[in-house]
């Protein structure tokens, strides 16, 4: 089955994931890390996810390396 980063369903608390920070989406620079909380309310996104990682960093998912 093929990992969706803009679905909700797809992303778990505990997950490592890369994501984009804010301040670094003109770049595309990745921040790697585990889940703590997901943001987003709605079931999907256009733009991704939006979750908390352990570390606190806000971003979106654009890869689950492990569910």
């Amino acid at each position: 089955m093929q990992m969706n980063m803009n679905n909700r369903s797809d992303i778990k608390a505990g997950a490592r994931v890369r994501i984009v920070q804010k301040q670094d989406q003109r770049s595309g620079r990745l921040t790697e890390g585990i889940v703590k909380d997901i943001l987003t309310r709605s079931a999907s996104h256009p733009r991704g996810i939006k979750v908390r990682l352990q570390s606190g960093i806000v971003g979106r998912v654009k890869e689950i390396l492990d569910a």
